[in-house]
C-alpha cells in the first residue's frame, strides 16, 4: 500500500487503497541510500537491502574481480575488508582525504587509511568522480580527479555505493512537518512529537537535536515513549544516549563512545603503534572517547 498524501488538518491519509482518518500518526519510514547524481543507478550496487546484498554476493562469487567502493564511512570500510579477504581487488574512493572523517579526527582516520593500505586495499582519498562509462567488455571506467586535481580513471568490474542515507521528504512536507533534507523529520527531544500535534516519528527518519538518529539501539526506547504519549500515560522524557560505535574490521579495532564533536578538541592519552586513545572533555567530565587498537598478531 502506497501513501499518496497526508492532510494533517483533516487528519486524513490518502493511499492507493483508499483514504482513512487517524487520531495519532507515527512516521517510521526509515532512510534510503543517497545516490549522487553522477553515479548511474544501473551500474551500482547498494547493499542496505537484502536483495541488493544477495545480488552482489552472486556477482562476486563468479570469479576474482576489481571492486570499487564509493564512500569511506563505516559501511564502505567494513565492506572493503570483507571483499578483499574474499579474494578481490578493492579500491575505496572518497572525497575526504581519510575514511570515517565524519566521525574521527584526521590523525585517527589516518590510521584506518594506513591499515587499509597495509592489507592491500587502495584508499583513494580526495577523489571526485565526474562520470562513469561502461566498456565493451562490461567493466566500468570511473572518471574524475584525484587529490591533486589531476584526471584519474579507475577501472572496476563491480561498483558499490556507500555514500550515506537520505530521507524522502515528500510525505513529511505534504503533512506540513518541519523537515531537514539531510537529517530528517524534526521531533521534540522529550516526546518525539513532530512539529504537528498528534504526529510522531522514530528511527532513521528523525532529526533529533539537529542531528540524524540512525542507530538500532535507541529504537525500543523511542517506541516506548511514543506508545506512552499515544495512550496518555505518564512517562519520563526521552533521554537519547548515543550507542557505542564499533567498526567491524578485523585489522583494526575502532570504538567510539559518548557524544563526539567532530570539530572539538581531542586530548591524546595514548599514542603507540598498537594503540591510539583520544578523549573529549567538558570541564572534568569525559564526553567522548575514541579507542583504536591493533589486534595482536
Amino acid at each position: 500500500t502506497f501513501v499518496l498524501n497526508i492532510d494533517s488538518c483533516l487528519k486524513q491519509i490518502r493511499t492507493t487503497r483508499g483514504a482513512f482518518t487517524y487520531d495519532k500518526l507515527v512516521f517510521a519510514m526509515g532512510a534510503t541510500p543517497f545516490m549522487p547524481d553522477v553515479l548511474p543507478p544501473q551500474y551500482c550496487w547498494r547493499v542496505n537491502h537484502l536483495d541488493g546484498f544477495n545480488g552482489l554476493q552472486k556477482a562476486l562469487a563468479a570469479k576474482p574481480q576489481r571492486v570499487a567502493i564509493i564512500g569511506a564511512g563505516m559501511i564502505g570500510t567494513e565492506l572493503a575488508e570483507d571483499i578483499y579477504r574474499a579474494g578481490h581487488q578493492v579500491a575505496v574512493i572518497d572525497r575526504a582525504l581519510y575514511p570515517l572523517t565524519g566521525l574521527l579526527p584526521d590523525h585517527a582516520a589516518r590510521r584506518l587509511a594506513d591499515s587499509l593500505h597495509e592489507q592491500g586495499i587502495r584508499y583513494l582519498g580526495g577523489h571526485h568522480i565526474s562520470h562513469i562509462r561502461q566498456a565493451e567488455d562490461g567493466s566500468y571506467q570511473l572518471h574524475g580527479t584525484d587529490v591533486n586535481n589531476l584526471e584519474h580513471i579507475e577501472t572496476a568490474d563491480q561498483i558499490i555505493v556507500a555514500t550515506g542515507l537520505k530521507i524522502d521528504g515528500r510525505l513529511p512536507e505534504r503533512a506540513g512537518l518541519a523537515f531537514h533534507p539531510i537529517n530528517g523529520i524534526r521531533v521534540d527531544a522529550a516526546t518525539l512529537q513532530t512539529s504537528v500535534s498528534d504526529i510522531y516519528a522514530l528511527g532513521d527518519c528523525i532529526d533529533l537535536n539537529g542531528k540524524p538518529c540512525r542507530f538500532i539501539a535507541p529504537l525500543n526506547r523511542q517506541a516506548d515513549i511514543i506508545a506512552a504519549e499515544i495512550m496518555g500515560q505518564p512517562h519520563d522524557p526521552y533521554a537519547h544516549n548515543n550507542p557505542v560505535i564499533r567498526l567491524k574490521t578485523k585489522s583494526l579495532s575502532v570504538v567510539v563512545s559518548g557524544s563526539p564533536d567532530r570539530n572539538g578538541h581531542w586530548e591524546t592519552t595514548a599514542d603507540t603503534s598498537a594503540e591510539l586513545h583520544l578523549q573529549q572533555k567538558h570541564g572534568d567530565a569525559i564526553t567522548a572517547e575514541i579507542h583504536i587498537t591493533r589486534p595482536a598478531a
